[in-house]
């Protein structure tokens, strides 16, 4: 990634020293939910977890639905995006989509947040949403291969937004999501041309 890239955050530019500050309260965000869970969260225990004050806290995320979509935001974007030349379409398609569901399976709490901060109106968390939607898409994309067909490309995106949804309810784990991902994926691509 280039320094220009790393220091980009959903609001503004950041320097190098902006950036330590952001990384400190994105990682801050991760301890407090693991005890207090996403409804005790606040952007100002996050600011005394990470050592800053709760106002500088403020002028880079909004709320806490913003530095929970942030904290999904940087994980996502950490994951290696090169996409195997070995396997079939449906192998790498599966593979792309048990990376995005398992990014937060082993932090019940984080992935709990995860799921509600994403549903809410917060105008970063939706600059956020609209990043993670393109870059999911793109994965896919480049899994599915240059002569995929339009509409299994937005099957699978509503697949994994459903996911999300469903895990967030409670009604499964990520792992659980996971699996289920893998085999809507095959269904979703039954007949489909091998690339």
């Amino acid at each position: 990634m280039s320094t220009k890239g790393k220091f980009e955050s959903t609001r503004r530019r950041l320097s190098e020293q902006q950036a330590e500050t952001v990384d400190r309260l994105t990682t801050a965000a991760v301890t407090v939910l693991r005890t207090n869970g996403f409804s005790g969260l606040t952007v100002r225990m996050v600011a005394t977890e990470a050592g800053v004050a709760a106002a500088t806290a403020y002028t880079y995320f909004s709320s806490k639905s913003h530095l929970v979509a942030e904290v999904f935001w940087r994980r996502l974007n950490a994951l290696p995006h090169e996409t195997p030349a070995d396997g079939d379409s449906v192998e790498r398609v599966c593979d792309v989509l048990r990376q995005v569901a398992l990014l937060v399976s082993d932090e019940p709490e984080l992935a709990a947040a995860v799921t509600t901060a994403m549903m809410g109106d917060d105008p970063d968390v939706e600059h956020l949403r609209i990043r993670i939607g393109r870059e999911i898409r793109a994965r896919l994309s480049e899994a599915l291969g240059p002569r995929h067909d339009p509409d299994v490309l937005e099957a699978l995106e509503i697949a994994w937004s459903g996911a999300l949804v469903r895990a967030g309810m409670g009604y499964e784990s990520y792992a659980q999501i996971a699996e289920r991902l893998e085999t809507t994926a095959k269904l979703i691509m039954a007949g489909q041309r091998k690339a």
